[in-house]
């Protein structure tokens, strides 16, 4: 469920986002909330690290690569 959050900010930044979020066919908390998301996808080290993790998963099952060859290669690289 979804909960509520309350903000101060200028009347004329406020009237920005709301022309900003009507030009868009978004309503002004549709706008803040996609916004609060963005900045915390930028900024979470820990979202960062787990896309990172997705996109070399994805990159080496295009290649062929199998969660042994993935086990063996670190083991390898460790005896180094």
């Amino acid at each position: 469920m979804a909960t509520q959050m309350i903000i101060r900010m200028d009347p004329d930044l406020k009237e920005k986002l709301n022309r900003l979020a009507k030009t868009e066919g978004k309503t002004t908390s549709q706008m803040v909330r996609e916004l609060i998301e963005d900045y915390i996808k930028e900024h979470d080290i820990s979202s960062y690290i787990d896309n990172l993790w997705d996109r070399v998963g994805k990159k080496l099952k295009t290649k062929g690569v199998t969660p042994a060859g993935i086990d063996k290669a670190i083991k390898d690289v460790r005896k180094k």
